[in-house]
């Protein structure tokens, strides 16, 4: 038994959650959610009305988006070193790239995945700038450098390389060499590699054909 229950898809954004949970190390329950009827269901918009996923459920405490979630689950689990302390001036750091990838990052791959152009002069007006902007400042922060924050992998490593690694292999982000030492760097992570097989292990069973 475990008080800590994970809702996921195995192709979805839940397999940034899969890796955090693996880097933690903590016994967790998976609940795998399919998109046409549980997602939308009324047991699971009880846990997210927003009818997405991921989140998780930590004894009473539901947590929702996967910035919030990872760095949920640091503060949670502090034994697994995956954020600064919250004295270190270094904190400051950590949330600066955790949401960056929330807010910025995001936003910019998503207009570009509605094939939406900003004009330049609307630029203002959005979070992200441009495309151009965000991928230059994060190269920036990356360049000569290994982590994001300080010189150990936090949750801020796992998130942004989660959404480099996945823009990257679908042509929604450049690939810049920064951008793909980064990527595997990480992606070489014993519980990265966990993550993969276990959500791999569960699109290859779902594509099985019946006997």
């Amino acid at each position: 038994m475990t008080d800590l229950t994970f809702y996921t898809h195995p192709m979805s954004r839940g397999r940034i959650i899969r890796w955090m949970l693996e880097e933690v190390g903590q016994p967790y329950e998976t609940q795998l959610l399919d998109y046409d009827n549980a997602m939308k269901g009324p047991a699971y918009l009880a846990v997210n009305p927003m009818g997405k996923v991921p989140a998780i459920k930590h004894g009473d405490t539901v947590v929702t988006e996967c910035a919030a979630i990872c760095a949920y689950l640091a503060d949670a689990f502090p034994q697994a070193g995956l954020a600064p302390p919250t004295s270190s001036r270094l904190r400051g750091t950590y949330y600066r790239w955790l949401f960056f990838g929330a807010g910025p990052i995001e936003q910019a791959v998503s207009l570009k995945s509605l094939g939406i152009e900003v004009p330049a002069e609307k630029e203002r007006m959005l979070g992200c700038g441009s495309m151009a902007h965000v991928l230059d400042a994060l190269e920036g922060a990356l360049d000569g450098r290994d982590h994001l924050v300080g010189d150990s992998f936090t949750a801020a490593d796992l998130y942004i390389a989660s959404h480099l690694g996945w823009g990257m292999q679908f042509g929604s982000i450049e690939a810049r060499p920064n951008f793909e030492r980064y990527v595997a760097l990480h992606d070489a992570r014993p519980a990265a590699k966990r993550a993969v097989d276990i959500d791999d292990g569960l699109i290859a069973a779902q594509t099985q054909p019946a006997e």
